[in-house]
């Protein structure tokens, strides 16, 4: 879509543009070292004095004087005045803060696409911090290029830096091995090979135990969307969200005609009970029931989550080991790709830009190893001991110190976080990593992510729950396909839908440069 700017907005951010020199690769420093006389250029740096507002998951925050807080300081060179909210409160807290415009120097915006930020983006509230990034180290590689895309703004510009979070082995398929292996059959890769396996994890006794009690996928699906089913309907159209780029214009997905086949696909694994039957119903909780029992044979999540199953499921089957989590690679070659990203930490344009830069340079170091590696396993003989060449962390003393807390300012992702973790054995995160390099060969993000379109804002959230109810319907038998028809003829062609589609096109063309 095409957002209009106000002119003055216009020239204010033409104005920060122009006066923006090159960065430093030291990042600059306060406006006193600038002045200082050239016989104290040798002299330390002042410590960079900042507020920061962020997050908090857990019940008590970090004091001043926490040790984990003077160590990252020191190291830093910075003394931080942070303002920790509770995660029941901070979008409320965020708002009354933005609208007060006493906004801290460095703040954690829990949504970069909420209105009222990207009004204040508009407004010039925020730097422009493009030109900045390619000069950091850090905020250049270990931030990932999907994460710095899609939290650009209309303009095609980045007002915040990402908080990085793993991008690949997003939530897919996990299959039971155990039963591949008692059916004699192989992990399936496309639509057709996944029905065939999911008709003989229902009807041919996987578990041997003699009786037909197996249900091959548990699933559910949400008011709005297709819920767990969702990846089925993906691998169809080949579409991560609702947005497809066809012919230079963005599609909704559910008007593609591959989404016709995936109902009709679902509607049969529905007829044939090889989901459980009461799925329109269940919720998340009761999916992850039935997996655990050792009922399903399929489940989506993340591999990452593993011990999360293992115990239950152990109890029904002794012989189960890590390795019987299978994670498909891809169905009809399609496999999703998450953001990169969970919010941002945006600067205020009231911040000199002197300033601006050491703060850049403060996130940057912040993500060096040595310094991250503090908030990650705290002291050695107090947090952690070395065994073998490994760290071994007490969690629980790392926990009531604050260590984990200071990830809701600065975070430096595990590539592969959400297929691996310490505890899992050798064998198993070797495996999950590998099946993780198969998956980021051809896995897709979300491409719509920060796409703004006015007329969706009011449009779209009752479109997608009618849409969700029929296809529900469709699913459960109630509604013929027919109807589905009917329905894609009536909205493609109705003026908001339009409307919508021209403005997402539109938001595309200008955040990807006119491509």
């Amino acid at each position: 879509m095409k957002v209009k700017m106000k002119k003055q907005a216009l020239l204010s951010v033409a104005s920060i543009l122009a006066l923006s020199g090159v960065l430093a690769a030291c990042g600059g420093g306060n406006s006193q070292s600038a002045s200082a006389p050239a016989g104290d250029a040798a002299k330390a740096e002042d410590p960079l004095q900042l507020s920061i507002m962020t997050i908090l998951l857990t019940p008590t925050p970090a004091a001043d004087d926490n040790p984990i807080k003077r160590a990252i300081e020191k190291a830093t060179n910075s003394k931080m005045n942070i303002q920790w909210v509770s995660s029941n409160t901070y979008n409320d807290k965020l708002n009354v803060t933005l609208a007060s415009g006493d906004i801290p120097d460095l703040t954690y915006i829990s949504d970069p696409f909420s209105p009222v930020f990207r009004s204040m983006v508009q407004q010039g509230a925020f730097w422009d911090i493009t030109n900045y990034i390619k000069d950091y180290p850090n905020l250049s590689s270990k931030i990932s290029k999907t994460a710095w895309e899609l939290t650009k703004m209309e303009d095609g510009k980045n007002y915040s830096i990402p908080r990085p979070r793993p991008s690949e082995a997003d939530s897919f398929f996990i299959v039971r091995k155990d039963w591949l292996d008692a059916l004699g059959m192989k992990p399936p890769t496309t639509t057709d090979e996944l029905y065939q396996m999911m008709k003989a994890f229902t009807e041919n006794d996987p578990d041997k135990n003699g009786k037909k009690d197996t249900v091959a996928f548990t699933a559910n699906v949400n008011p709005t969307d297709m819920g767990s089913l969702g990846p089925i309907e993906n691998a169809f159209t080949g579409v991560n969200g609702n947005w497809k780029l066809v012919d230079g214009k963005m599609v909704y997905a559910a008007f593609l005609p591959e989404e016709r086949q995936a109902l009709e696909y679902l509607r049969k694994l529905v007829a044939e009970k090889l989901i459980p039957e009461d799925f329109a119903s269940m919720k998340g909780t009761q999916v992850k029931d039935l997996f655990k029992a050792g009922r399903a044979g399929m489940i989506q999540d993340k591999a990452g989550t593993m011990n999360d199953y293992l115990p239950d499921i152990k109890k029904a089957a002794p012989n189960f080991k890590e390795t019987d989590f299978f994670p498909l690679t891809s169905v009809n070659n399609y496999n999703p790709k998450g953001p990169g990203f969970a919010g941002t930490l945006a600067i205020p344009k009231k911040v000199p830009e002197a300033k601006m830069k050491r703060i850049l340079k403060l996130v940057d170091t912040w993500m060096n190893d040595d310094v991250f590696n503090i908030q990650q396993y705290g002291f050695e003989g107090t947090h952690y001991t070395v065994k073998d060449g490994v760290k071994v962390v007490d969690t629980k003393k790392l926990n009531d110190d604050n260590g984990p807390d200071f990830n809701q300012i600065v975070y430096v992702a595990d590539p592969y976080a959400s297929s691996t973790k310490v505890f899992f054995p050798k064998e198993a995160n070797d495996l999950y990593k590998k099946i993780q390099d198969e998956r980021a060969k051809n896995s897709v993000a979300d491409s719509s992510i920060g796409l703004f379109s006015p007329t969706s804002q009011q449009f779209l959230p009752e479109f997608q729950k009618n849409l969700q109810d029929l296809k529900t319907k469709i699913l459960l038998g109630s509604a013929p396909i027919t109807a589905w028809d009917d329905y894609v003829n009536k909205m493609k062609n109705d003026p908001n839908i339009v409307k919508i589609s021209q403005e997402m096109t539109d938001a595309y063309k200008k955040r990807s440069g006119g491509k």
